[in-house]
């Protein structure tokens, strides 16, 4: 199911289609969906940015739980009550960001090597809500898919990976070796669970549609809530 929700237009009512105006319609439209009282979990990424100002600005009693240090950092500096995910068993909703959506509601995330983070959030979460713009729509996932590698046996994880290579970024919040996986990716789900079951892959970045409760797209001046599928 999907509906559409007119945010708002240009001057004159020329319709907006920048992707940074996207990204701010899908995270405000987000951001109204959270109630006081909740215990809210925050992504990680450019969207979320403008999430966390939108959130801000509703100065909602709200307790809320970041996926990586610059999250936590930025939420802190605008007033949210950020804390650290100890003490805490279950989140009411998790909102974040995504690297690719695919049609059968696929994710691909960790561009930003939190992907392992995100995913507990995402898995604690009563309701998962993933914010994107329309350039995040794709008709096929397409490698690499991130990956969060153990330091230990590094070399022989990714002999048993195949065709997957580290990155230059530093490690993930944990500690984590980050790597791209770049061999066939073909269905999804058999992916997810063979990177799932090579010991020494801490997390991959192939979220299931079953984790995802709706997502909001940022389409022009309007933005689109579907379900994973539509």
């Amino acid at each position: 199911m999907e509906d559409t929700v007119e945010i708002g237009c240009g001057t004159d009512g020329v319709q907006v289609t920048d992707i940074e105006t996207e990204k701010r319609l899908a995270a405000e439209a987000a951001a109204e969906l959270v109630e006081a009282g909740m215990t809210v979990g925050l992504g990680t990424g450019s969207t979320v940015a403008y999430l966390l100002g939108a959130l801000a600005r509703r100065k909602l009693d709200i307790t809320c739980v970041a996926t990586s240090p610059a999250t936590f950092d930025t939420a802190r500096s605008l007033g949210l009550d950020v804390r650290g995910f100890t003490g805490i068993d279950h989140l009411d909703v998790t909102i974040d960001g995504a690297d690719q959506v695919g049609p059968a509601g696929w994710l691909v995330k960790g561009g930003g090597g939190a992907h392992t983070r995100e995913k507990i959030a995402a898995a604690a979460a009563e309701r998962y809500v993933v914010i994107v713009s329309s350039n995040k729509l794709v008709d096929a996932l397409a490698v690499p898919v991130p990956l969060e590698l153990l330091a230990f046996g590094l070399d022989a994880t990714l002999r048993a990976l195949g065709d997957a290579r580290l990155t230059d970024a530093p490690v993930s919040p944990d500690g984590g070796v980050l790597a791209g996986y770049f061999g066939p990716l073909g269905d999804p789900g058999e992916l997810a669970m063979r990177l799932s079951a090579i010991p020494g892959v801490v997390e991959h970045g192939l979220f299931s549609p079953a984790m995802v409760s709706n997502i909001l797209v940022g389409q022009g001046s309007r933005v689109h809530r579907r379900r994973p599928g539509d």
